[in-house]
């Protein structure tokens, strides 16, 4: 199979960091061309999914602009320039949680939207977990730090508690590992 090829791009809308919005010429393999082929551009992004060494899982219940009600969440965090997704991972659970952790498992990367960009997701499982610090997180929501048990988190998944679809699965791909 071969690529699509981008032959133009131009900026149509800019609010960097934290969306571009590109408007492509593209050329499909059977040499198709499309004029306008909208294209998003935001940060790249961690979730993790945190186990504590008493083998509970910590998580938030908050608020999102997007998200009806509240929701269980993991922990996340954009990238900063430059910044691999492991030390984002590190200094979100530290900053959000006060929490460190000896053990990663890197779960994979995954694009936000095969289609239209929208950045890339990587996510962790981090084991063994402890607190270190007090919580000093700059997040805008207000948001609740929860301990639960692997068959709470397993029933809050199954019930849809976790209303955004990059924090089901990083949650789902964190349960299978282990």
């Amino acid at each position: 199979m071969k690529p699509w090829k981008t032959l133009e791009k131009r900026t149509i809308l800019d609010m960097a960091p934290y969306l571009t919005v590109e408007n492509h010429t593209v050329e499909l393999p059977d040499g198709c061309t499309i004029p306008e082929w909208p294209w998003i551009i935001t940060p790249d992004y961690i979730n993790l999914v945190v186990e504590t060494v008493d083998k509970r899982f910590l998580f938030f219940r908050q608020t999102k602009y997007a998200v009806s009600g509240t929701s269980l969440a993991p922990v996340g965090g954009y990238l900063e320039p430059g910044e691999d997704p492991l030390t984002t991972a590190r200094r979100e659970l530290l900053e959000e949680t006060g929490y460190e952790a000896p053990t990663w498992i890197w779960l994979g990367r995954f694009a936000v939207d095969g289609n239209r960009g929208a950045g890339n997701a990587s996510f962790y499982l981090a084991r063994g977990a402890y607190p270190v610090a007090e919580p000093d997180a700059d997040d805008l929501e207000e948001q609740e730090i929860l301990l639960l048990t692997r068959e709470e988190v397993e029933a809050a998944l199954d019930n849809g508690e976790f209303k955004v679809l990059a924090w089901a699965a990083v949650v789902a791909l964190a349960l299978r590992r282990l």
